[in-house]
């Protein structure tokens, strides 16, 4: 049976890294990564173009053909919405997968201050596109709400996994997210 691992977290977490090397070692995993799906649009510096509006349609099909097709799918992204992230428990559903959802963890304070430096490290102009958008939008406030939103669906979503993810402990992290996977996941 294939599987949808949704792989959640704050932004800055390790979502992205730890996805890309779950599908390195995992043949026929298709990383889902949105934020590489979104730079394909035209346009995606600017929020007047609304390149999200295209941007999660092709998701869920690149997830529905993925699943159809008997392979399994990992999804790095931030969801703290419920709807969002039943509407992707259904679609796994609806081609015969199981859904697993994970959620990457540090502490507030930490998750908050890994997202800042990122910006100082990462010269990625998807990187600094988001470190932009997240400072005129309140930045560790917004973040720290973020934050407090995950948490809060995590109390909603008794079956999510929660993984901690310590600054600079990527190997380690793996090896737990690998565990969760049930040994899937070569080490």
């Amino acid at each position: 049976m294939s599987r949808l691992v949704h792989l959640n977290g704050p932004p800055g977490i390790g979502k992205s890294t730890l996805s890309a090397r779950y599908a390195d070692r995992t043949p026929g995993v298709l990383n889902l990564d949105v934020d590489a799906v979104h730079r394909l649009v035209g346009g995606w510096q600017d929020d007047e173009n609304r390149t999200w509006d295209i941007v999660w349609p092709l998701v869920r099909a690149m997830a529905a053909t993925h699943l159809a097709g008997g392979r399994d799918v990992v999804l790095p992204q931030y969801l703290a919405r419920l709807s969002e992230i039943t509407a992707f428990e259904d679609l796994a559903r609806e081609h015969g997968a199981s859904f697993l959802e994970v959620v990457l963890l540090d502490d507030r304070a930490a998750s908050i201050e890994r997202f800042e430096r990122r910006a100082d490290e990462d010269d990625d102009p998807w990187v600094r596109h988001h470190h932009r958008l997240v400072r005129s939008r309140g930045g560790p406030v917004l973040l720290g709400t973020m934050y407090d939103d995950l948490l809060e669906l995590v109390h909603l979503r008794p079956d999510a996994v929660v993984v901690p993810s310590a600054a600079g402990a990527v190997e380690e992290t793996y090896e737990l997210l690998a565990e969760v996977l049930g040994g899937q996941a070569r080490r």
